[in-house]
């Protein structure tokens, strides 16, 4: 009788292992599925984020005259491994984001995500591919690298990155994103842009506060009045 419960225990457990780590698709290739779109009410009827030929398809060329707008996830998550890939254009003014452990707050500034920010960026400076910038209210600047606003200098520009236009090769750059507890970990395509404990910073009583930075939703951003245009695919999550 004892073996037969161990053995079921261990046949729970293992199972449990398993399902954990399980990787889960975010997006299926037909239709956004398990997304909304989140804005300000005065973009409410705008079409910027769509499914294109497989992939999720930002398009704002052409069309400046709006507010940021989110694409987010409807689960919220705490500890994963996030995988995506996204394609970027030259030609492309406009700059965009991975937001994480984030939530949209609709009575702030009429609308507003809190939360970190994985940065992406198709413009002159994609080399800031990778770093993280704290959207939060009441903090809104560079958080790794530490920095006291939005700008960074070029001197920031790291030693070795690698970033891929549509035409370059396959086209497609491969961005992963970890979060275990407060160890924030990103690459892009394959080399490392972030390796950093976010103790102090993403768990104090700010982001308390507005219950960001250690658990929340995975967004995709188009910056306010930025004419974009971006793809992703294959978007896979690994809760750890």
């Amino acid at each position: 009788m004892k073996a037969l419960v161990l053995s079921i225990l261990l046949g729970m457990w293992l199972t449990a292992t398993a399902q954990q780590n399980e990787k889960e698709s975010l997006f299926n290739g037909k239709d956004l599925s398990g997304w909304i779109v989140q804005c300000q009410p005065q973009d409410s009827g705008k079409t910027f984020w769509t499914v294109d030929e497989g992939t999720i398809l930002c398009n704002s060329i052409g069309k400046k005259e709006h507010h940021h707008v989110w694409l987010v996830s409807e689960q919220a998550f705490t500890d994963f491994e996030l995988n995506l890939k996204f394609q970027a254009y030259p030609d492309s003014p406009g700059n965009s984001g991975l937001d994480f452990r984030c939530r949209y707050d609709s009575l702030t500034g009429g609308g507003w995500m809190d939360g970190p920010q994985v940065d992406i960026n198709p413009s002159g400076m994609f080399w800031r591919t990778g770093l993280i910038y704290d959207e939060t209210t009441g903090v809104r600047r560079w958080i790794h690298p530490s920095l006291p606003d939005w700008n960074m200098p070029e001197e920031y520009k790291p030693e070795k990155y690698l970033f891929k236009y549509a035409e370059d090769g396959d086209g497609w750059n491969d961005l992963t994103l970890i979060c275990k507890g407060m160890h924030i970990r990103t690459l892009v395509n394959g080399i490392v842009c972030t390796d950093w404990d976010a103790t102090g910073t993403l768990d104090d009583a700010v982001h308390q506060k507005r219950r960001v930075g250690q658990s929340g939703h995975i967004a995709l951003q188009l910056h306010n009045g930025d004419e974009l245009r971006i793809r992703f695919k294959d978007i896979w999550i690994k809760k750890l």
